[in-house]
Parts: C-alpha cells; sequence; structure tokens
C-alpha cells in the first residue's frame, strides 16, 4: 500500500493525453496510490471548439472529470502532468492554470512534491522533448523533486525518452502504455520514499 496522494493532470483537446492520464490513473490505483483525475479548464472560445465535431467530442467526454483547482494542488503529494505540444511548449490552458498558482507557489505548497510529466505530438519530433522539459522548468521553480522515467525500464529504451513517456496523437499503443505505468510506478516509489 501507498501512502502518495497523486494529482493526474491533463489537457487533452482530441483525447490523446486523456487517454494516458486515464492509463496513470489505472497504474497509480493498481499501486495503492490515492488518485484524483483533473482536467484543465478549457479557455479556447467556444465558436472555435464548436467548428471541430472531433474538439466537442472530447469535452463531452471528459464532462465527468471535474476541473483542476488549487486545492487539488494543496491535496496532492505528488503530480503527474499530461499535456500536448503546442509548439514545443505546454498548451496554453494548461499554462492558464500554472498562473493561478501564484499565492501556492508564495507559501511553498507545490515544494519538495514528486512530479513528472507526459506529452504527445502529431509526429515523432514534433516538440515531445521541449514540452516535457517547459513543463519540467515550471516544476524547479515550484522546487518539486522531478522524477523522470530515465531509461530505468526496458520499455524507456523502446520509447527512447527519459524525460517522460510520449505518444503521436491517437496513437497509445503498448509501448507508449508500458512507459506511463513505469513512469508512475517510480514516481509513486520517490514519493514514498521521501514521505517514508
Amino acid at each position: 500500500m501507498s501512502d502518495t496522494r497523486l494529482l493526474i493532470l491533463f489537457y487533452s483537446t482530441y483525447g490523446t493525453n486523456h487517454e494516458m492520464a486515464e492509463c496513470a490513473a489505472g497504474a497509480a490505483r493498481e499501486a495503492g496510490a490515492d488518485v484524483r483525475l483533473r482536467r484543465v479548464r478549457e479557455t479556447a472560445p467556444q465558436e472555435v471548439i464548436d467548428a471541430q465535431d472531433a474538439w466537442k467530442a472530447q469535452i463531452e467526454r471528459m464532462k465527468d472529470i471535474p476541473e483542476a483547482a488549487p486545492d487539488d494542488m494543496e491535496w496532492a503529494s505528488a503530480y503527474l502532468f499530461s499535456a500536448p505540444t503546442r509548439f514545443s511548449l505546454m498548451p496554453s490552458q494548461m499554462q492558464a492554470f500554472f498562473d493561478t498558482l501564484g499565492p501556492l507557489w508564495q507559501k511553498g505548497v507545490m515544494a519538495n512534491k514528486v512530479a513528472s510529466a507526459m506529452t504527445s505530438s502529431q509526429s515523432q519530433h514534433g516538440g515531445q522533448e521541449t514540452t516535457l522539459m517547459h513543463l519540467h522548468a515550471t516544476l524547479i521553480h515550484w522546487g518539486c523533486v522531478i522524477t523522470a522515467p530515465g531509461y530505468t525500464d526496458e520499455v524507456m529504451f523502446e520509447l527512447g525518452n527519459p524525460y517522460g513517456a510520449t505518444a503521436i496523437a491517437g496513437e497509445v499503443n503498448d509501448t507508449v502504455r508500458g512507459a506511463i505505468r513505469h513512469q508512475t510506478r517510480r514516481m509513486i516509489g520517490m514519493a514514498d520514499k521521501l514521505a517514508g
């Protein structure tokens, strides 16, 4: 049994990062962690969303997942973020949520908590590593203990990315799921060690 309270926070336009987050939630529960799955609030104009059936459908699929709030950040003892790449950066929706956390950062709420990140892109070299490093930069400012998967399991050599689990949009295959499960278990193990 784990004492870790894991917040899995994601943003997903068409479903890839939602699927990745659900995979991580399953792995975390199997590892005995207490899990909160949360999505960041959509900030795109409704008329833009309504013009794309796939985007509208994904919002419908996520309607029962609560939107993230600052108290989720306080509750958690570890964080796993999943967001697609936007020109090698995190999407503005994720950044907008992070921008609300200044008061918590000033109180040191996120400091010394284990954190890790995942991403997806349209192509294999579509900015995945730089997006993860961009997410890591925020975690560094918060004082989190970044727990990337590294090459600590054979599946990470197959995936080829030590910074975090990554996927091509719409292709959460067995290798990606294996990397997500490994990354999730690794960070829960590290969080339990820190708490011990």
